[in-house]
Formats: structure tokens, sequence, C-alpha cells
């Protein structure tokens, strides 16, 4: 599965104190399939959990994992954002991403593209042409971020992460692989820059290991597992492909694997903003009213151009 080959030679070692209280589940849920954009196929990683539980996140897809035949691969036509974050995240294939700032650059295994709508911009997401005539492997996720009321009107950002500068750690045995796209543990820190208090981490356990992470307490903690199965906490909870576990307060999350194949595991945290959402759409925002008045900025074109020459345009 993605990210790039690693060097665990230079991976900083990752571990929780003994005495901190550790997170136990507290909510399971499984991920039912869907379609997005030009009819890719996705997991809602969220559905059925409370908004409550996911804040500062307010959607999490994983696309695919497929495998394509030649002239299937699908990716989304220009569309419009506002008032939150979508961080890109390939593990296997690739995607271009383009916007309305200028922002823009290929996606493969292991590269992460974050950008920040905030007032508002237009981007595509597409496979290169390269991919769509051969066909081949395509898997990835896309996270939606909020960004709190005083940071939603914030001008829009591009961030192209490549798989090389994310954090990376281990635990003591070197059989658990910790790569820190945003926020840190320990002191392994991520590149990624953001309005909102975030950890993002791609966790990598292979067969037998066991991994225990401090965690800030005033974040709160989600564990989704694309491949194998995780076991979480001391209880050693099983958690399949395609289930998300929701963790209660603590300052430790312990994970192992059991299984005899690798366990892939994306672990995500943050300081709940505790603002009313109001989502719709593309928009993310704390009234209805200031999504009436996103589509209108939207459609008066208010929201940036495509620029000309730029794909799908």
């Amino acid at each position: 599965m993605g990210a790039k080959a690693v060097d665990l030679g230079s991976a900083q070692l990752v571990a929780a104190p003994s005495e901190c209280p550790e997170r136990m589940p507290v909510k399971i849920t499984s991920a039912p399939g869907g379609y997005e954009g030009e009819g890719f196929p996705v997991k809602r990683a969220f559905a059925g959990v409370p908004q409550e539980l996911l804040d500062p996140f307010v959607h999490l897809d994983e696309m695919g994992e497929v495998e394509y035949g030649p002239g299937e691969p699908k990716g989304t036509p220009w569309h419009p954002h506002r008032g939150f974050e979508t961080v890109t995240y390939m593990l296997e294939g690739a995607f271009v991403h383009q916007d309305s700032i200028g922002g823009g650059g290929d996606l493969g295994p292991g590269d992460t593209q974050w950008m920040t709508a905030g007032s508002g911009i237009l981007h595509i997401e597409r496979p290169p042409e390269g991919l769509v005539v051969a066909g081949g492997l395509f898997h990835g996720l896309q996270l939606w971020v909020n960004l709190p009321k005083a940071k939603k009107w914030a001008d829009p950002r591009y961030q192209d992460i490549d798989g090389s500068r994310v954090g990376l750690g281990a635990n003591s045995e070197r059989d658990a692989v910790v790569r820190v796209i945003a926020g840190s543990v320990g002191e392994v820190a991520g590149p990624g820059v953001t309005h909102t208090p975030i950890n993002m981490l791609h966790v990598t356990l292979m067969p037998g290991s066991r991994l225990r992470l401090p965690w800030p307490e005033r974040f709160n903690a989600l564990v989704y597992t694309m491949q194998g199965t995780a076991q979480v906490s001391s209880k050693r909870v099983p958690l399949g492909a395609s289930h998300l576990a929701v963790l209660g307060t603590g300052g430790v999350i312990e994970l192992a694997n059991a299984g005899q194949t690798f366990a892939e595991v994306i672990l995500l945290g943050g300081e709940p903003i505790r603002e009313a959402v109001a989502r719709y759409g593309p928009f993310v925002m704390n009234t209805r009213e200031e999504l009436v008045q996103a589509f209108e900025d939207y459609e008066a074109g208010r929201m940036g151009q495509i620029p000309p020459g730029r794909l799908g345009s």
C-alpha cells in the first residue's frame, strides 16, 4: 500500500509515558460505499458519527482502493469550496490538482495536497493522462478540516507536500511506522501548516507490532483502518478495514496488530472548534444564511475563475 519506501534507520523513536491514561473506543462504525466526482468509488468514513465527536473534522472519504481498466479512471470537474480545508493524501496511483489561485501539482504515492478554501476557491482533481490511458491502481483519502468562524474568510492557500517531507517515527522494535503529515507526536513533527490545530498520521503496523503514542488531551482522536485489522487500546478491540473508532479522553493511544498481514491506519485528532456547523454541498459555514451567500457568490463568479488553458477548461 501507498507511501513511498522509508528508511527506518532515520525514523525517530515515538513512545508514550506508561503512567498516562489511555484512550478507549467509545464508538465504532463501518464506512458505507458511495461515488464522488465523475463517478469514482469512495467509502464514507465518517458516516453515522455525530459532528460533535468529529469536530474539527467534517468529512473523510477513502477513495478506492480500485484497479481501473484502460479509460476508466475518473476525477472531479471544476467546483467551488468555502469555509474549510481539503486534504488529499495519495496511497496508490496518481492525481493532478489545479485551482483558481495558481496552486497545483501531481500527487503520487505518499504525497499530500493541502488546500485552504477559506473565503472561496475553485479547484479540480483528475487522474493524469497516463493513468487514464493505461488504467491501474488508485487509492487515496480526502479529509475536510473545518475552519473557525474567524478564519473562514482567510485568503485561499495551497500546500504541495511531497511524501519525502513527512515526519517519520517508529516504535522501539521498528515494526510500527508513523508518518506525520500534520501536527506532531512526541518529537516527530509533520510539514502541514494548519489553521486549526490537528494531528494527521498514517500508521503502518507490521504483524505482531504494538505502538503507544502520546496524544494531546485537548484533542479528540479518530482511528480509521484502511487495510488489515488493527487492535485499539490495551483491551485489543478489533478494528477491521473500512471501520472507524472514536476514542474517549486520555493522553495515550495504543494500537496493535495480531494478524498475519500489515494493518494500515489513519489517525486523526484536533482541537474542537465548538461552533455551529452549517454544511451543504461544497461549503462549510456557520449559518444557513452564509450558505446561501456562498452559492450566490459562486454563481456570480466571486470565488475565482478557471484559468485559461487549465484542466477541463
